[in-house]
């Protein structure tokens, strides 16, 4: 190889990296903060709408390594957005009508780099926890079991979960739960509740602290 060519290599492999076919892609993301939390057990729920926070999405890249604030490039969603809501540039929000807990996700779904590479299966998502506090009443603490990973709502909004969390509800309500298995997981079953029918847990007329188990196992 002529001594030419190895030097137009070596300017490739030292100022144009993607082009030479080493791709920056998106590795992770991370929330911050990773958990929020608005109002307390002597306000008025209604109190709390409006209360607000920014969010920021840190993603992380290879090739070179390198951490780059993407807030404004993720999708934002909220799974208990009766709860708490996010706009598409990251600012959390209590509506007001509801106490417990939301997961907040920031999602990119790209199938090319920053240099427009194609790069295959490009989906990464990140959570966040917001928690509106409630007035003292009975808790649901809910467990989470196995080694797979999923989700679990409530009906009235309150618990919205992708680990161990706990949500305080009126007395005499009767809370729903529904569990989710995430890609490659399937949901293994509950322990705790009043009535269960697959993937859904009836809590009936909740009038004291109690705890409830999912179960969720690879496929």
């Amino acid at each position: 190889m002529s001594r030419r060519w190895l030097s137009l290599v070596a300017v490739c492999a030292t100022l144009f990296m993607p082009s030479c076919g080493h791709d920056q892609q998106l590795v992770s993301i991370s929330i911050v903060p990773s958990a929020e939390s608005f109002g307390s057990t002597t306000i008025p729920l209604s109190q709390d709408a409006g209360a607000s926070a920014q969010l920021r999405a840190l993603g992380s890249y290879i090739h070179p390594p390198v951490t780059k604030d993407i807030t404004d490039q993720v999708v934002w969603a909220s799974n208990t957005s009766g709860l708490a809501t996010v706009s598409a540039t990251g600012v959390l929000a209590a509506t007001g009508l509801a106490c417990g807990n939301a997961l907040i996700s920031a999602t990119v779904t790209n199938n090319t780099s920053a240099g427009d590479i194609s790069s295959s299966g490009a989906l990464v998502t990140a959570y966040m926890t917001a928690t509106v506090v409630c007035f003292n009443g009975p808790i649901i603490t809910l467990d989470f079991a196995g080694t797979g990973m999923g989700t679990v709502s409530s009906s009235p909004v309150g618990l919205g979960c992708a680990a161990n969390c706990t949500a305080s509800f009126p007395s005499g309500t009767t809370v729903t739960l529904t569990a989710a298995a995430n890609t490659g997981s399937t949901f293994g079953g509950w322990a705790g509740c009043d009535t269960v029918s697959g993937n859904v847990c009836v809590i009936d007329k909740l009038s004291s602290d109690i705890t409830v188990t999912a179960t969720f196992n690879p496929i």
